[in-house]
């Protein structure tokens, strides 16, 4: 079975959508991803590890237009004009489609074709652009997944919260694939800083409480942090690397290869994941940040009023604190001065791991939803 998959960014640093090809072509199908690299800065032909990226840059007209949500519909035309090119060559059965953003050029194909769609929804988009666009033009996206929902196979999400809202929205079955991790070990590795030293890599945004953690982290006593990743608002991005240089602890290292990210994890002694409560996407998503300190053994810092501190207070594998600069100082200081503490919840984070948060776990959710669709 051929496979294409369709991806609104450029595929370098999605881990969910690279696990799940991998899986794929582990199993056996061909997959081929259908990637927009919006700043033209990869290659538009690549071979990695058996997957087959094409990647799709924006037309002239595109990159004239001031914001990547105005080129949403022209993405749509431009995503569906390549993967025709693609079908020629190589005709595939399934399209697989992750997030809204992509979902039209699906439909397209599918109705074009009589080919089977596969909606993967990492998130609620609608209230993930609500941050940036009036509240009548995110609910448009919401109504519109609504209407568009009604013309796939197969729906995937992340976890139990999400699948709640698409089971509002659609009587299709729902298949959760969480973005848990590779086990990279079984046994708990205690690690060898003479500093309490913090992590965060992930998306560079107001939401998830960076400046504050800088200033929290500052004046801190035997505690120095790591920040990476990034964003796509260019002004925080540059308000956070310049308050970081400013300080003698906090080091901000940008852009991080995926494949760096987990033994990056490995070495430290905590993650920090602090989301804003009212952020109506990612209050109810567990980040990438999650899983990889669970593999990794390492205690997490979440928000209270979150889903991610509800499953961090669950499984007891991280402190779960107020969004405020008062309450994460405190945690820090907390794991900082409290090493069995630090080391007790990272045995916790592990032991979830091993037992069900694991990525071998999710793949087995995917091969049978797959196996499905050939019947």
């Amino acid at each position: 079975m051929k496979i294409l998959m369709i991806l609104s960014n450029p595929f370098t640093h999605d881990s969910r959508v690279y696990n799940e090809a991998k899986t794929l072509i582990k199993a056996g199908y061909d997959v081929t991803v259908l990637a927009w690299d919006r700043k033209r800065e990869n290659l538009l032909n690549e071979e990695k590890e058996g997957i087959h990226i094409v990647r799709s840059y924006n037309t002239k007209l595109m990159n004239i237009l001031p914001y990547d949500i105005f080129r949403l519909h022209f993405w749509w035309k431009k995503g569906y004009i390549d993967a025709l090119g693609l079908f020629e060559k190589k005709p595939f059965d399934v399209v697989h489609c992750h997030n809204l953003d992509t979902l039209p050029i699906g439909i397209k194909l599918k109705r074009k074709f009589g080919i089977q769609l596969v909606y993967d929804a990492h998130e609620i988009w609608g209230y993930m652009v609500a941050r940036d666009i009036p509240k009548w033009w995110s609910n448009y996206y919401l109504w519109k997944e609504r209407q568009l929902i009604k013309h796939v196979d197969k729906v995937i999400t992340v976890n139990e919260p999400l699948k709640k809202y698409f089971c509002r929205i659609t009587n299709k079955t729902i298949t959760i694939i969480m973005n848990c991790k590779n086990l990279e070990q079984t046994d708990y590795i205690h690690p060898k800083n003479s500093k309490l030293t913090l992590l965060y890599i992930g998306t560079l945004s107001k939401s998830r409480f960076l400046l504050e953690l800088v200033d929290v982290v500052k004046d801190l006593k035997d505690v120095q942090c790591i920040i990476g990743g990034i964003g796509s608002k260019i002004n925080y991005v540059n308000d956070l690397k310049e308050k970081c240089s400013k300080t003698s602890n906090v080091k901000f290292i940008g852009k991080v290869p995926m494949e760096e990210v987990l033994p990056m994890t490995k070495k430290v002694d905590v993650i920090i994941c602090m989301t804003a409560p009212n952020d109506l996407n990612n209050s109810r998503a567990l980040a990438n940040k999650q899983f990889e300190a669970m593999v990794c053994g390492r205690p997490i810092i979440c928000t209270k009023n979150t889903y991610p501190g509800e499953f961090t207070d669950k499984e007891k594998c991280g402190l779960v604190v107020e969004y405020t600069k008062e309450n994460l100082k405190n945690a820090i200081k907390r794991l900082r001065d409290e090493d069995d503490l630090r080391e007790q919840l990272g045995k916790n984070a592990l032991k979830t791991a091993i037992k069900e948060y694991n990525w071998e776990k999710q793949e087995e959710k995917l091969l049978e939803l797959y196996k499905d669709l050939k019947k």
